[in-house]
This record gives C-alpha cells, sequence and structure tokens, in this order.
C-alpha cells in the first residue's frame, strides 16, 4: 500500500506552487513566479517518479503553469523536453502507449495554447496603447497645422490693419477724409479676415456629409466594424449638411476609439441622424468635448442632441 502522507503533502505542494506562479506571473512579479515554477516542476516530477500512473494528470497543470510564467521562443523548447521526460517517465512506469500518447498530447498542447492566447492578448493590448498613440498625435498634428493656417491666414491680414490703424491716428488731426478712407480700409480688411475665418473654421468642422459617410465606411471598416449606412432622398440645407457630417464624424470617432462594437448603424432622414452601436456604451462616463462642442452648436441651429446608453451607444441629432 502507497504511503498516504507523502501523496498529500506532494498534492497540497504542486497545488500551492501552481497557484502561487499563476497569481505572481499575472501580477507581473514574473522572476519569483519562475522560482516557483521550478519548484512545481521538481515537486511534479517527484510524484511522478515515485507514484507513477495515477500522477500523469500533474503534467498538463505543470505546462500550463509554464505557458503562463514564460515568455518568448524558450517556452517551446521547454515544452518539448518536458514531454520528452514524461514520455521517458511514463514508459519506465510501465504504461501503455495508449496513455503515453494522451498524456504527452495534453502535456504538450496545454502550454502551447495557452502560451499563444496569453501572447494574442498581448499583441491586442498593444495594437490598442498604438491605435490611441496614433489617435493622440493625429490630434496633436491638426492641432499645429490649424495654428500653422491660422497665422498664415491672420498675419498678414492683422499687419496691414495695424499699419492702416497707425496711418489713421496720424492722418486724423490734419486730413480727415483720408483718415475717413484709411478707416473704410480698415473695415474692408476686417471684413475680408472675418469671412476667411468663417471659411477656414468651417473646413476644420466637416467636409460635408457626403464625405463624411464615405469617410465613415473607410474608418469603421479598417477598424473591423461592420458598417450599415441608410440615406432617404433629399439634401439637406448647406449648413445643416455641414453640421450632420461633423455629427458623422464625432459619432464615427466616438464607436472607433470607446465602443469595441462588431456593428454599427448610420440612418438619415431627412435631417435626422442616427449613429446606433452594439459596443458597450459609455459606462457612466460624461459626454466628452467633442460632444458637447457638438450639443451646442445643434442647439444653436435649433436642432436636438439626444444620446442613450443601453445596449450599446445610440446617437441621434435632429435638426430643423
Amino acid at each position: 500500500m502507497r504511503p498516504a502522507l507523502p501523496a498529500a503533502a506532494g498534492v497540497v505542494a504542486s497545488a500551492a506552487l501552481y497557484v502561487l506562479c499563476i497569481r505572481l506571473s499575472f501580477r507581473g512579479r514574473r522572476r519569483v513566479a519562475t522560482v516557483a515554477l521550478a519548484g512545481l516542476l521538481a515537486v511534479a516530477f517527484l510524484l511522478l517518479a515515485r507514484f507513477a500512473h495515477n500522477w500523469f494528470y500533474l503534467a498538463p497543470l505543470m505546462t500550463v503553469a509554464c505557458g503562463v510564467v514564460l515568455r518568448g521562443r524558450f517556452i517551446y523548447l521547454l515544452l518539448t523536453m518536458l514531454t520528452l521526460a514524461l514520455v521517458v517517465v511514463m514508459w519506465r512506469a510501465g504504461a501503455s502507449w495508449e496513455s503515453i500518447t494522451q498524456a504527452t498530447w495534453g502535456t504538450a498542447t496545454g502550454g502551447l495554447v495557452v502560451s499563444i492566447v496569453l501572447k494574442l492578448f498581448s499583441v491586442i493590448a498593444e495594437l490598442q496603447e498604438t491605435r490611441e498613440e496614433l489617435a493622440r498625435v493625429a490630434v496633436a498634428e491638426e492641432r499645429l497645422r490649424f495654428s500653422r493656417d491660422l497665422h498664415d491666414l491672420l498675419g498678414h491680414t492683422l499687419s496691414v490693419m495695424v499699419v492702416k490703424a497707425e496711418a489713421v491716428r496720424r492722418l486724423a488731426p490734419r486730413d480727415g477724409e483720408a483718415a475717413a478712407r484709411q478707416a473704410a480700409d480698415i473695415e474692408a480688411v476686417g471684413r475680408e479676415a472675418l469671412t476667411e475665418v468663417r471659411a477656414a473654421v468651417t473646413g476644420y468642422r466637416g467636409r460635408g456629409l457626403a464625405a463624411e459617410l464615405a469617410s465613415a465606411r473607410t474608418v469603421l471598416a479598417d477598424a473591423d466594424i461592420a458598417v450599415t449606412v441608410t440615406v432617404t432622398e433629399g439634401r439637406p440645407a448647406p449648413e445643416a449638411d455641414a453640421l450632420l457630417g461633423w455629427a458623422v464624424r464625432e459619432g464615427v470617432t466616438n464607436v472607433v476609439r470607446h465602443s469595441a462594437a462588431r456593428t454599427c448603424e448610420i440612418t438619415l432622414e431627412g435631417t435626422m441622424l442616427e449613429i446606433r452601436d452594439d459596443g458597450r456604451g459609455r459606462g457612466g462616463r460624461p459626454l466628452g468635448n467633442g460632444l458637447r462642442g457638438l450639443t451646442e452648436r445643434v442647439v444653436a441651429l435649433g436642432g436636438t442632441l439626444e444620446t442613450r446608453d443601453r445596449d450599446g451607444f445610440l446617437l441621434r441629432v435632429t435638426l430643423p
């Protein structure tokens, strides 16, 4: 009869070391987890060599722990060595070839599958971080471009206005008519500058509804989000067209960056726009700056903006 005390001690030790390996690894303490893994491997093979047939189920557990703790190409070499060692131990213990095949298959695939799955999670996390970093860089570049454009647009105009204002100050005491002409020039230059600024800001706010819908299809497809676009007949007025285009851009940006959605529906009926996704919603978070700014402009135009955070996220913009 086999001794029960050493077997019980082995079970407790292997279970404790297995749990310790997993917890330390997921907490980022890989050095200590590696030491615990070495102890688990030693205890497992000691039990296999001592008690043989009834303990071969420990082999898949120790390779799963290897897949969690270890990274890189070394894991494949170690799994190969452990599998071969298990074959030798089982063969010397007199196990049948059917048992050896089953045990070695579970041992090899257990650690391999866990290692691949964790690697995929790591790659997905890196891709998410890269996407967020690219979004931040794009925003920074857009702000820089906007500042350069405003400087180029207003720098010369403001210089002209300053020069003419100085001329008005000099001419006012002795030649009121000439000063009035200079003041009229300042007014004309100011009106022209205001028109140019409005045109520039409109260009930054949106490229129009049709262009934003086309861009939305491309962006969502690149993000592996299935998109359905439904547009009724008719074309909104220019101001409404620009605002709805901006709403499409803002809504699609939120879907790509925050929703983790698989599908997105964009529906336009006249001047009512809906963007609906099946993602995780906002989770109680307040609206961001983009949606708040969009709300202000929709209200200024006499429309309404509604959101619903249930079974995904819904953005509805209605213009008069």
